[in-house]
């Protein structure tokens, strides 16, 4: 049957147009001629494309890691405020890398015990301003030894002869500054807190570097994060204030900033967290509710225990009073485990009215089993540091031992 002319050349024009697609484009360049196969093109650029997708996914990190670092965290136990969602996170604990190194110099075994390395620093409050230069504040870093002899269960402390080594920074508050509240190790490095600037400086040979700025409660003032104390928790450093509620001089509340406590990564990236209810539940333990009130200056995370530790400066079931404050001073060990669910109430010697635990660090080796400790005497009469040591069970092995008749509030293993 003959065919219509016009469907014959539709026809004929499909079967050249797939002849076409078939048969590979040809190019000259002199005498040479390349075809460029157009399925093997479109290979390349598939697997071109899949190679730039796998290198995006691994240069942007950052894209998934804020969730992990912040699970990782909080541990699901707490929620942060939203004000956390611009700092930059850092990686994840798996991933990131970590000095544990602790303590930094090596203890040293000898036939009276094992000998530690240990520093203590100052917060002299307003005599912290330099008299000899212009716009600088001091901190007074001494240092020492102590001897641990576990089979006789015997302390003994001896202080260098040489004078304590003078920190200096040029960093202050309304005319404040370099009141150095904590030491603590954390990533390798032997860090000092400024309760009065939020500053955390970095000691490294024998000068103050700053290293990161945290301000008041939940990070949205402008007053520097008045820290008291630190301690290291799952590659993690817990940095936090008096616990109680801010007041006046005469106990009228003022803000809840103090009950906040900021978290650290090794970055320096910084999340804070509410703590009002975990200092609550502290007091609560020991039968004081607001307005009473009950000030932390030594608090200590034990990964052996996975327990809490505080050693509380001051307690009262009475509202604050500055001038009473000076005689609040307590004998108190509490535990609570991470949810702050399981608390316990013990004591350790005799009560010193005038004097609060400001520091402390497990002893290494013990099982953190044995403390270590400063209590700071701070009345119109007398400023003065002693030290101690004592097992969480109670057993005092070193009485109080005056250090300097001075105000020294941080304490740890170098």
């Amino acid at each position: 049957m003959p065919q219509d002319s016009d469907g014959y050349e539709m026809i004929m024009s499909l079967r050249d147009w797939r002849q076409a697609i078939r048969t590979p484009t040809a190019y000259r360049v002199g005498n040479s001629t390349f075809r460029i196969q157009t399925q093997l093109v479109s290979a390349i650029a598939a697997i071109g494309l899949i190679v730039l997708l796998v290198l995006y996914t691994l240069s942007s990190p950052s894209r998934h890691r804020s969730s992990d670092y912040f699970n990782s965290v909080t541990m699901g136990h707490v929620q942060s405020p939203p004000s956390i969602k611009h700092l930059v996170s850092p990686v994840t604990i798996q991933q990131e890398s970590y000095n544990s190194t602790y303590p930094l110099t090596p203890p040293v075994k000898m036939p009276k015990g094992i000998s530690y390395r240990i520093g203590i620093i100052s917060d002299m409050d307003k005599k912290s301003k330099s008299t000899s230069e212009e716009n600088t504040w001091i901190s007074y870093f001494k240092k020492g030894y102590l001897v641990w002899n576990p089979k006789n269960k015997y302390i003994s402390v001896n202080w260098d002869n040489a004078e304590p080594v003078v920190l200096k920074s040029n960093l202050g508050e309304s005319g404040r500054g370099m009141e150095l509240s904590e030491l603590v190790t954390f990533n390798g490095k032997l860090l000092a807190v400024d309760d009065r600037t939020g500053v955390v400086y970095e000691i490294d040979n024998e000068e103050a570097i700053p290293w990161i700025v945290l301000t008041d409660g939940d990070g949205r003032t402008r007053k520097g994060f008045k820290m008291e104390w630190a301690a290291v928790r799952n590659r993690r450093l817990w940095l936090g204030g008096l616990g109680k509620e801010w007041t006046s001089p005469t106990g009228e509340l003022i803000n809840l900033n103090p009950q906040w406590v900021k978290v650290v990564a090794p970055g320096g990236e910084a999340v804070p967290i509410n703590w009002r209810e975990k200092y609550n539940k502290l007091r609560r333990a020991v039968g004081i509710e607001f307005p009473g009130y009950m000030i932390h200056e030594a608090v200590c995370w034990s990964p052996v225990h996975q327990k809490w530790v505080f050693l509380p400066r001051r307690a009262s079931k009475d509202p604050y009073n500055e001038h009473r404050d000076e005689e609040m001073g307590t004998n108190l060990i509490l535990t609570a485990d991470e949810d702050f669910e399981d608390i316990k109430v013990s004591r350790v010697g005799e009560v010193v009215a005038t004097r609060g635990f400001s520091s402390f660090k497990f002893l290494p080796d013990s099982g953190d089993s044995v403390v270590v400790a400063l209590r700071t005497q701070e009345t119109r009469e007398r400023v003065a540091t002693f030290i101690t040591a004592f097992t969480l069970a109670g057993a005092v092995l070193l009485p109080d031992t005056l250090v300097a008749e001075r105000k020294f509030e941080g304490f740890e293993f170098i």
